[in-house]
């Protein structure tokens, strides 16, 4: 009986003791009621990848475009629609029909401009007319202006043996008719000069007019157009990003209707993020899936990165464009088609890391919730990552323990690793600089003389934020 009752005595004094030390334990952390999730500092290889989706082109093409005939300068069409178009994916041999543009348009210009040849050339009948009238008369205003000098020379002949005024008066009769027929002379010389350029200014018209009728007529008869080799058609874009489709219009600028891609090469193009850009550079290996094909993937190779980013349609993030040459072939793969590109940015054979979801951040530093012994705030220097990880250079070691999620208390906790924080923005500080540095030498006349750069120590002299600016 004594026994039994000292049994159940320390029974429940050892009961009593683990809730004790269960509850300080529990109050202690101030976690009370809340599911924290824990994993592990991991260390092994770690591969940093950028994952982006992107379509698939032919690497090299031949490009089916507007009639050369549309650029002519005597033709004012800046737009032409599509009227008619082959089905994408139509394999065409060279001379096949693929497109045809609006005729509507052109046989309305063709019209106009046989109206204007025909007024040109009936303008140029009535300069000739007119021309050869004018000159006519002035042709007769001369033979009469000669038979006059002629007639005042007999006159004046005949006057020898008269008085000196008739002879005088004979003589300046003469000197009249002489001078009107000087006059006549040259007025008939400047008279056929305007002529023959008031011509020519007709015959260039209707040159001008015949050469835009013939420009028209062969724009006409080249609107139906043919496959210039043998090939798929893949039809293009326009310019707002759009296929290519019947109703769209197509100019001289903007000539690409469709095109006949060599499938033999092919290219995945893609758009990265303003964030994750700067991790991306060319030579880098990509493994390539295509989405009408799950089991099949390719590998690849970044061969192009845009130096300047762009806003797509519908969006409003900044993008880069980046090109992926697949190494290799397949018959089943088409132009269009998407594609899922992971691009390995780095690959580390030993380095610490956890996963993204445990990383907090403010505004200056990146932390992790763990314990040391008791639960608090560490600041980490993050490296590369991936869709799922992190690489931690400072901060952590393998085996620690990090919470996924934030305690109620977060703000309550000791924030530690604040030398972290100073090397990270010192490095940071030192980069800035060095760029500066850099783009002043790119632009060595750029600086006012006498202009001194102000040192680094300078610089960062009374700059470091304290704590508070970490932990807020």
């Amino acid at each position: 009986m004594n026994k039994s009752v000292i049994r159940y005595a320390v029974i429940g004094a050892l009961a009593v003791l683990l809730l004790f030390l269960g509850y300080r334990w529990i109050a202690g952390s101030r976690i009370l009621g809340e599911a924290l999730i824990e994993v592990k500092v991991e260390r092994g290889p770690f591969v940093a990848e950028v994952h982006s989706t992107g379509q698939l082109q032919a690497e090299n093409a031949t490009f089916i475009e507007v009639p050369a005939e549309l650029s002519s300068r005597r033709i004012n069409i800046f737009e032409i629609q599509v009227t008619d178009l082959v089905e994408e994916g139509t394999v065409v041999q060279k001379g096949d029909f693929v497109a045809s543009l609006d005729h509507s348009a052109i046989e309305e210009l063709l019209t106009q401009a046989q109206e204007e040849l025909e007024k040109s050339i009936q303008a140029l009948e009535d300069v000739r007319i007119d021309t050869n009238i004018n000159m006519s008369n002035l042709r007769d205003g001369l033979l009469n202006a000669r038979v006059q000098v002629e007639e005042k020379k007999l006159v004046l002949d005949q006057s020898i043996y008269e008085s000196p005024a008739v002879k005088r008066q004979a003589a300046l009769e003469l000197e009249r008719a002489e001078q009107n027929l000087l006059q006549l002379n040259r007025n008939y010389e400047l008279k056929e000069r305007q002529a023959r350029n008031s011509v020519e200014r007709a015959l260039e018209d209707v040159r001008r007019n015949r050469e835009s009728v013939r420009d028209i007529e062969n724009l006409f008869n080249a609107l139906d157009i043919t496959a210039p080799m043998p090939g798929m058609v893949i039809y293009s874009y326009d310019r707002f990003g759009s296929k290519i489709q019947v109703g769209s219009t197509v100019s001289r600028w903007a000539p690409r209707i469709a095109e006949l891609p060599d499938l033999s090469s092919m290219i995945s193009r893609t758009y990265i993020n303003e964030i994750d850009i700067s991790k991306i550079k060319v030579g880098q290996k990509v493994k390539v899936g295509v989405d009408a094909f799950p089991d099949k993937f390719f590998d690849g190779e970044v061969i192009t990165v845009a130096n300047i980013g762009q806003t797509l349609p519908n969006g409003d993030t900044k993008v880069f464009e980046i090109t992926i040459r697949l190494f290799g072939s397949d018959p089943e793969l088409r132009p269009a088609m998407t594609t899922s590109n992971v691009i390995t940015v780095n690959r580390l054979e030993d380095a610490l890391y956890i996963p993204l979801e445990a990383v907090f951040k403010t505004d200056s530093t990146r932390f992790v919730y763990t314990y040391n012994p008791g639960l608090q705030r560490q600041i980490i220097a993050p490296g590369s990552e991936n869709a799922n990880f992190v690489v931690v250079n400072q901060g952590l070691t393998e085996g620690q323990r990090v919470l996924l999620n934030a305690p109620s208390n977060a703000g309550d906790l000791a924030l530690e690793g604040l030398d972290i924080y100073e090397e990270l923005k010192r490095k940071a500080e030192e980069a800035k600089e060095e760029a500066s540095q850099e783009a002043e030498e790119e632009r060595p006349h750029s600086r006012r003389p006498g202009e001194e750069r102000q040192s680094p120590e300078g610089e960062g002299r009374g700059r470091r934020g304290g704590p508070a600016a970490v932990g807020s």
